[in-house]
């Protein structure tokens, strides 16, 4: 993994002389950016000598308690463990009112212990060197759905779109529509604003299925370390950049029972060493390879998909005729199946893989979609025959729908455990089975038993 030299820290000081405060993060399993924010005069020892953290701060449950399962508090007395700044991770957040530049951290790997097992960032680094190893170079792209949403809630007390620059609220699904976008067009402005001055990739907005539902696509990097690195600096600052402007960008599965849920779609390739694509073909199926990593990621869908669907709320998104998907099922330009292969020239060939929610941690997701793909291909699995026309009318199985199914089935993954390590699970699924009791002790059974049928 490659830090940052003190030299960066330098010439950004030098060169940003107003900025006062900067805000050190790393991502913790459920994807939620934690740390501190710096004065000034604090930033170049980071890049010196690392900055300290607690343990703990690897082993919180999505709500920030402690999990005193995962082996990072009482047990090792929630010691210091250092973290580095990760090269190009130093930038400006235009949205705040005092100047604050933030610089993301990751573990090190000997001064981090005994968090660093738990750094989902080294994780995929981990996955990605073991591809490159064998010759596969992994490129990737995600792509984020979200909802823009009022700070203040309706009479019911219930979330409700953000309303639109001419003072109306939407209430329709207006897919694609080109009003839609022009209504938010002050938001969008800061939000392209913004990835161009830290760097993000932001492509195509679209108006999504459902009132005040956006998405905007980012560029595929051949670096997927890089990718996931710029879905999460965005997925920030899509979140900073609504907040300014008196909205709430929510990455929620499934905010609303009867609109469209959201996902986060993960588009994926392998290259060679110089670059090729080794999916690149005529055929609009793709290559013997590609087949290869569907057969890979089937195969290890069920032990994956608390990765893929993290929370309580995730699982509300798997409807028939929705978008979303259903079954473990895969096909050429289908949008009804969960791996899909879209169309485009030979050297564009690539997976779409649209089973994740929004609320799904990148780094995470993307190991274990990695990880599957490299079994694939180590044992050369046939994913059977591509799904054509209806998907949701031709699942012979439905993925699970609710959450201790998979749970119960990452924890008993013989292939998980030698994939993404022992080490590394012990403290995950510590997080996760705590998340899962605090829930079941809020909702009770029945409780719960509606809110699944709520989907």
């Amino acid at each position: 993994m490659s830090f940052a030299t003190p030299q960066e820290a330098l010439n950004f000081l030098e060169q940003n002389p107003d900025i006062e405060a900067f805000e050190l993060f790393i991502l913790d399993n459920n994807g939620v950016p934690r740390g501190k924010l710096l004065h000034r005069d604090e930033l170049l020892a980071v890049y010196e000598t690392g900055r300290p953290l607690p343990s703990t701060i690897l082993g919180l449950t999505v709500n920030g308690d402690d999990v005193e399962n995962s082996g990072l508090v009482w047990d090792v007395g929630d010691i210091d463990c250092r973290a580095y700044p990760l090269a190009g991770s130093l930038t400006r957040l235009p949205w705040r009112l005092m100047p604050t530049a933030a610089v993301q951290v990751s573990m090190h790997p000997q001064q981090g212990m005994p968090a660093a097992v738990a750094d989902p960032r080294r994780l995929l680094a981990k996955v990605i060197d073991e591809l490159k190893a064998d010759g596969y170079y992994p490129v990737m792209a995600a792509e984020l759905e979200f909802y823009l949403l009022d700070q203040k809630r309706d009479s019911n007390g219930r979330p409700q779109p953000a309303l639109d620059a001419d003072g109306g609220r939407p209430y329709s699904t207006q897919v694609y529509g080109l009003r839609e976008l022009e209504q938010i067009e002050p938001f969008l402005a800061d939000l392209y604003a913004a990835c161009k001055a830290q760097g993000i990739p932001a492509r195509t907005a679209i108006s999504e299925y459902a009132p005040g539902q956006v998405e905007i696509t980012l560029e595929h990097r051949a670096d997927a370390l890089q990718a996931m690195d710029e879905a999460v600096r965005y997925k920030r600052l899509v979140k900073g950049v609504a907040h300014k402007h008196g909205m709430i960008a929510c990455f929620m599965a499934k905010p609303f029972d009867h609109i469209a849920g959201t996902g986060m779609h993960m588009h994926v390739s392998l290259a060679d060493e110089q670059g090729n694509n080794l999916f690149a073909s005529e055929a609009p199926e793709g290559t013997p390879l590609l087949k290869q990593a569907i057969g890979g990621m089937l195969s290890t869908l069920l032990d994956s998909l608390l990765f893929f669907c993290p929370n309580a709320n995730s699982y509300r998104r798997f409807q028939a005729n929705s978008y979303a998907p259903l079954a473990p099922t895969w096909g050429v330009d289908n949008r009804t199946v969960s791996l899909r292969v879209p169309g485009g020239p030979a050297n564009s060939r690539h997976i779409e893989h649209r089973i994740c929610g929004a609320d799904a941690n990148p780094y995470l997701a993307a190991a274990a979609i990695l990880a599957g793909i490299h079994r694939g291909i180590r044992e050369q699995l046939d994913p059977g025959a591509p799904i054509e026309g209806n998907g949701y009318a031709q699942a012979k199985e439905v993925l699970p729908t609710d959450w201790l199914t998979t749970l119960r089935a990452l924890e008993n993954s013989v292939w998980a455990r030698d994939a993404l390590g022992d080490e590394f699970l012990r403290v995950y699924l510590a997080v996760k089975r705590a998340e899962y009791q605090q829930f079941m002790g809020e909702v009770g059974e029945q409780d719960w038993r509606w809110y699944l049928q709520q989907a």
